[in-house]
């Protein structure tokens, strides 16, 4: 990514950290866009001059459009964009509200719709960019109390088909990450030790939670040139969960 212009979407913690600090090593100038001002201002600080913060609510379709115009007068150019920002609520179908299904809409598949569109007539433009959306695992499948979570996984995964198909013949690649359960906040918000979180995923045929470093790395390889005849794919970083369900006490099954 040497000298390439990258916007992080909750690129201040988490997974979107770990994307923005490899983004750098890998020569990117990266915006960490987040609502978590402090967070983000202090992972600009450690990354120096090749990182800046900007605040951002990915539902704010002005956010969107002051984002983009400070990038582009500073830099000149948009190469990268990473639809990292999501939000996770649990409850039942006949439970959910209303109110916190439509937020988790709002944030996970409307913020994706706007980010796409803010930057896809700059890459036109440049006949150049790749976007990368993090959909999930539970965008391959379905999930009990995730109704509002899955709908949006599943949402992020058709746009991005979508906008591999209207972006692809101007030069611009999209692409979709589908991660398993991975040790951030989100996935682990008692900040657990990994070898106790790792006993809840017998499930997983690599016996574990991923890292966020892990995803980061698919994520790389997509907005990279590595990919270059990558459009519309789902790269799933899940340690194998979306292949299939073990019969358990069965030949090839985990002790």
């Amino acid at each position: 990514l040497e000298n390439k212009v990258a916007i992080i979407t909750g690129g201040a913690r988490g997974m979107g950290a770990q994307t923005s600090r490899l983004f750098v090593q890998e020569g990117a100038k990266v915006i960490i866009a987040d609502v978590l001002e402090s967070e983000g201002q202090a992972l600009a600080r450690e990354l120096g001059d090749c990182a800046c913060f900007h605040r951002l609510d990915v539902s704010d379709e002005a956010n969107w459009q002051e984002l983009v115009e400070k990038a582009m007068d500073r830099f000149g150019r948009i190469d990268v964009l990473v639809n990292n920002a999501a939000v996770l609520v649990y409850g039942a179908i006949d439970e959910l509200s209303k109110r916190d299904f439509e937020r988790t809409v709002s944030v996970n598949l409307v913020g994706t719709f706007l980010g796409i569109r803010a930057v896809a007539s700059i890459m036109k433009m440049q006949k150049a960019g790749a976007i990368v959306n993090i959909s999930s695992v539970d965008g391959l499948r379905g999930v009990n109390a995730l109704a509002a979570y899955v709908s949006t996984k599943w949402g992020v995964r058709g746009l991005t088909k979508v906008a591999a198909l209207e972006l692809g013949h101007h030069g611009v690649r999209v692409n979709s990450v589908h991660p398993g359960g991975v040790d951030t906040i989100m996935g682990n918000p008692t900040g657990a030790p990994r070898e106790e979180i790792n006993k809840h995923f017998q499930n997983v045929p690599m016996q574990r939670v991923g890292s966020p470093e892990e995803i980061a790395r698919a994520t790389l390889f997509l907005a990279s040139d590595e990919a270059s005849y990558c459009n519309g794919s789902e790269l799933a970083v899940d340690g194998g969960l979306a292949a299939g369900a073990y019969y358990l006490g069965l030949p090839g099954a985990p002790l």
